[in-house]
């Protein structure tokens, strides 16, 4: 018998023009040939097609919580999809993985969380708690109650609710007209004092909030959504009394607090939720990556006892993602929340992430074009200047990233004032080491207009 011949592998330069062919990436211009196609990973490292290594110190797009490669999460989805890979979550029907993981949730949640209701991710996370929100209210009779307070520069995903509340032109422009009755307020930036006009960063944006809420009216206003900490603004951490005040502000307005809790949960800020990390108690809490570090796609949003019995009556909250309690995704979450357990990564966020926040801001803070290095756990921001005087930003922090990686193998993501990071929680030191000087070694050599020296 003649065997056919073995169909050869593409070269790298075949996966790059089909990709380039056949594939839209968010973010990137038709007119970009350069591609970096990744094939495998391990811990905080990753390979390309062509063998090269790199750090991963993004944990892909913020969720790599336990790290890449994970044998015994593939072994988990594996196991699941050969007894019951999917089954609708709709109506009375239900699977054993979603059920264990709704418990596991509340018990790990803030305040009284415990109701949990699934979805595919974080933007799919988003719209349902705006609508559990205003639905809520609706419920309950205060039919007027449909405005949302948001944030400049709050980001809050792309699906169309998400990008609504979002405080980015660039979620808005082309898109319009938005979703109606959403207002943003002045984010709680110590660094950029300028917005604040002279007065203490919290006082400032509680006073805004509570004017915001007389011109509006509480009875007209749904619920505040907010990111405990800004990551895609640059991973800007408000002040210790800024979340209790807002949240007090809330409640004796009638009105829900909503925390973005897609990037912080998980122990990514070493606790199990920024919620505890500021000591609040969110009525809704929408959460996803780091609950599988990726391995599937997850979300859950969380809510209290009011928040749910009202959505609960009648026919139920009347909507629904087709992959509702997905029991592979439940599946593997479980086993993904019971290695950072059983390794002890909430309480590694804050020792290794307290180590590589000491290790930058020593190397990196003299430097002209750092303005700000801050953080919590394993969410850091650098926040690049033109000026350090006037704090004006650093154009083009893109081109830094790319040469971060170009020339040292070390992944970061810009933002729209600098660079950030989000390790997986499994970072060692000497990986944090890397990282450090790959950023200095940049950054040196940085000019106050973006471009990166050679």
């Amino acid at each position: 018998m003649t065997l056919a011949p073995a169909t050869p592998e593409p070269s790298t330069t075949d996966l790059v023009n089909t990709d380039r062919q056949r594939i839209i990436h968010p973010y990137l211009p038709h007119s970009a040939t350069h591609r970096v196609i990744m094939s495998r990973g391990k811990g905080s490292a990753l390979w390309d097609v062509d063998g090269r290594e790199y750090l991963d110190a993004t944990g892909g797009l913020w969720l790599a919580q336990v790290g890449h490669g994970r044998d015994e999460l593939a072994d988990v989805a594996a196991a699941q999809i050969r007894q019951l890979e999917y089954f609708t979550s709709f109506w009375e029907f239900s699977n054993p993985p979603a059920i264990e993981l709704a418990q596991r949730l509340v018990g790990l949640a803030p305040g009284s969380i415990d109701k949990v209701y699934f979805t595919s991710g974080g933007s799919e996370g988003i719209d349902a708690a705006l609508k559990m929100a205003r639905y809520h209210h609706f419920r309950r009779g205060d039919t007027d109650r449909t405005w949302i307070l948001a944030r400049e520069r709050a980001y809050h995903g792309i699906a169309f609710g998400g990008s609504a509340v979002s405080g980015f032109p660039l979620y808005h422009e082309g898109f319009g007209p938005m979703l109606p009755h959403v207002q943003h307020l002045t984010p709680p930036w110590p660094y950029r004092q300028e917005l604040f006009n002279g007065t203490e960063c919290t006082d400032f944006c509680i006073a805004e909030l509570e004017r915001t809420i007389t011109e509006i009216g509480a009875e007209n206003i749904a619920a505040m959504i907010g990111e405990p900490i800004m990551g895609v603004a640059g991973m800007v951490v408000p002040p210790t009394d800024y979340w209790p005040r807002v949240q007090e502000v809330l409640r004796r307005n009638g009105i829900l607090l909503i925390l973005d809790e897609v990037v912080t949960a998980y122990g990514r800020v070493g606790r199990w939720f920024g919620a505890q990390h500021f000591g609040v108690e969110p009525d809704i809490v929408v959460t996803a990556k780091g609950i599988t570090s990726g391995y599937f796609p997850l979300g859950a949003v969380l809510a209290g006892e009011e928040v749910a019995e009202s959505l609960g009556r009648d026919h139920g909250f009347p909507m629904g993602y087709t992959y509702n309690g997905h029991p592979t995704g439940c599946a593997v979450a479980l086993a993904n929340l019971d290695i950072i357990e059983r390794e002890g990564l909430v309480g590694r966020a804050t020792e290794i992430g307290d180590y590589l926040l000491g290790r930058l801001t020593e190397s990196l803070s003299e430097l002209p074009v750092v303005g700000e290095v801050r953080g919590a756990g394993m969410m850091l921001g650098i926040e690049l200047t033109a000026d350090k005087g006037t704090r004006t930003p650093l154009p083009g922090p893109q081109g830094i990233a790319d040469a971060i990686r170009r020339e040292h193998g070390v992944i970061v993501r810009d933002s729209a004032q600098g660079l950030v990071l989000s390790p997986a929680l499994t970072l060692t030191r000497d990986e944090a080491d890397r990282v450090t000087v790959a950023l200095r070694e940049v950054l040196t050599r940085t000019d106050s207009d973006g471009t990166v020296r050679s």
